[in-house]
């Protein structure tokens, strides 16, 4: 659970640099009341009373050191030469030593942010991303992140000094009369802490709200992804409607409830901050009349204590644009706090040193028993051999497990029983990157980057030659298409592969697959949705493939398979039937009526 605790870490490994600037630009508030104290000790000298003793020591020094006696011209210029040095000659320090250190800060935690909530998408399990949609994900890493990075200039630059300020202007009435600066005191700690009080009230307002909002920013995020979908079925007005009902709820309780609350706090706290500025005016009045206090001291006093009211109108819009972001920014932390799934990968490149895995592609799945909810197995005591060079076909009803061994197999999640050999080494001792790196696979959908073909070709192997790539898709059928496109392998392919058909991608997939040379190569339904041209073009490049590596297919369309040297039929999470296809035919079993439904045109269940 996140906290405001994580809120203040996001710049702990700054911390020096913060502490530096804060303090520096909270001294610089400080002496600015040097000023209005100054005019304060000027007025004095100008109707002859008595300045204070540290103004008196000053100009005696100054004399002193110019062999002047003391006078009324020499205690003014001491005073105006102390305002030149506090308002001139600080003008240039100031932006460097605060301003600057301010937004360096900010901008290197953001950079630091950014690269950290990459690591965290990146080490997530998978079953984060089947429960979380992508756009509410991104959006909630570039709010949270984005508003930290403006926060910080003003919390640190602004609201910190300005806090100090009061601080200050406090030590100075105190200086002049402990009885008024008590009563400041009073006034100032109790407009803030109703303000506060208020202020929390509509934070948890702010946080529904940022919820119910990164909801609705979700569905528009889901109506431009499946945008084909919604004009397919003509449901532009029903999404309309929908999010308009959405965007009015968030309109009333921004409107009504959060900004009327920002509205009435801003009210009363104008009401309290002018009756305690007359107030001040008043006491300061009637000491000065009575003799306790200096022209110059009434004129000071009066000056920083409507200085100080003054800047609880910015202390109170800092605070509330914070409110305002805080929500957003918690979110972004609980986002963090997700822990790394167990089959999260190194984030460090494989060292050149490292020795890299070579293994024959041997696969043995022993008693293995697998289930996403503990109570209920998918796979259920699975012994299955697959030897060298071996293609095997794994088919099934839907939800027969297919898809969960290959899950098992990359180590996308742990078996609840058994393990799973390679080469007779259990996958779990081995490291996650560079076992994977030996693996591949063609999903279904093929995930395709808004790049050029050859940048697609070649992201799981970036070091492959131009020559490999060519030959990698001359195996795989690709070159058929690749040189019809306009500009070849440097041809934008478009987000998600729009510009590609399904049966270009499936090509793209393979010919990707083949550059990683991997030991184990997995076909993961990789005809199912495709026309029977585009079919035909993957079966002749998969049936190229067959017995140079490891090869295991999962198939709805056993025509894709008749040549497997295995094939093996899951029912309800359990292997039922092996062999190969003459063999399953004569056996009159499952695989038999499964082939016997496709071959009289029926869907496989």
């Amino acid at each position: 659970m996140a906290s405001f605790r994580d809120v203040v870490g996001y710049y702990r490994d700054y911390w020096l640099v913060t502490l530096f600037s804060v303090v520096m630009m909270s001294l610089f508030e400080i002496i600015d009341l040097f000023v209005p104290y100054a005019i304060g000790q000027i007025l004095n000298v100008l109707s002859r009373e008595t300045v204070d003793p540290p103004v008196q020591m000053i100009t005696s020094w100054v004399a002193g050191g110019l062999h002047l006696p003391p006078s009324q011209t020499l205690s003014l210029a001491v005073l105006l030469g102390c305002i030149f040095l506090i308002s001139v000659g600080r003008a240039p320090i100031q932006p460097w030593l605060g301003t600057w250190f301010n937004w360096d800060i900010a901008f290197r935690a953001r950079r630091d942010s950014y690269q950290k909530s990459l690591e965290k998408i990146l080490t997530l399990p998978l079953e984060f991303y089947d429960e979380n949609n992508p756009g509410r994900i991104a959006g909630r890493i570039a709010t949270g992140i984005s508003n930290h990075t403006w926060s910080y200039p003003e919390i640190t630059g602004q609201l910190i000094p300005k806090l100090f300020r009061v601080l200050g202007i406090f030590v100075v009435i105190l200086l002049i009369d402990w009885r008024i600066a008590l009563a400041f005191l009073i006034s100032f700690i109790f407009i803030l802490s109703l303000s506060m009080q208020t202020l929390r009230k509509l934070i948890r307002r702010e946080e529904l709200v940022d919820r119910y909002g990164e909801g609705t920013e979700s569905r528009t995020s889901e109506i431009i992804t499946n945008i084909k979908t919604v004009k397919a079925f003509a449901t532009e007005a029903v999404e309309l409607s929908r999010q308009q009902q959405r965007w009015n709820r968030e309109f009333k309780v921004l409107d009504y409830r959060i900004h009327k609350g920002y509205v009435q706090l801003n009210t009363w706290q104008r009401t309290i901050v002018q009756t305690c500025v007359f107030l001040v005016l008043a006491f300061t009045l009637m000491a000065t009349v009575q003799g306790k206090i200096s022209l110059g001291h009434f004129v000071t006093t009066f000056t920083v204590s409507s200085m100080a009211y003054s800047e609880l109108e910015p202390i109170s819009n800092l605070a509330e644009t914070f409110a305002r972001r805080y929500a957003s920014i918690m979110r972004f932390h609980r986002f963090m706090k997700h822990p790394a799934g167990k089959d999260a990968g190194r984030l460090t490149i494989v060292s050149a040193s490292e020795p890299a895995y070579d293994f024959t592609g041997k696969v043995e799945f022993s008693h293995l028993a697998f289930g996403y909810d503990p109570d209920r197995l998918v796979l259920q005591d699975i012994n299955l051999l697959i030897e060298p060079y071996q293609t095997v076909a794994l088919v099934g009803r839907s939800g027969s497990g297919k898809s969960t061994l290959v899950k098992l197999l990359f180590r996308y999640f742990e078996p609840s029983q058994g393990s799973i050999l390679m080469d007779g080494h259990d996958i779990r001792t081995l490291d996650v990157t560079r076992y994977r790196q030996r693996l591949a696979i063609v999903h279904q959908e093929v995930d395709v980057f808004n790049s050029t073909l050859l940048d697609n070709l070649r992201y799981g192997n970036a070091q492959a030659s131009f020559e490999q790539v060519e030959e990698a898709c001359r195996i795989a059928r690709a070159d058929e298409f690749i040189r019809q496109m306009p500009q070849g392998y440097g041809t934008i392919v478009g987000e998600r592969g729009v510009r590609l058909s399904g049966g270009q991608r499936q090509r793209l997939g393979i010919a990707r697959a083949l550059l990683v040379q991997p030991d184990v190569l997995v076909f993961d339904e990789a005809t199912s949705s495709l026309d029977y041209e585009s079919e035909r073009s993957i079966q002749l490049a998969m049936r190229s493939i067959l017995g140079t590596r490891t090869t295991l297919i999962i198939a709805h369309r056993l025509s894709t398979i008749r040549e497997a040297d295995k094939i093996v039929v899951l029912d309800q999470g359990q292997i039922v039937e092996a062999g190969s296809h003459e063999e399953l035919l004569s056996h009159q079993g499952i695989y038999s009526r499964l082939h016997s439904l496709q071959e009289t045109g029926e869907l496989l269940a």
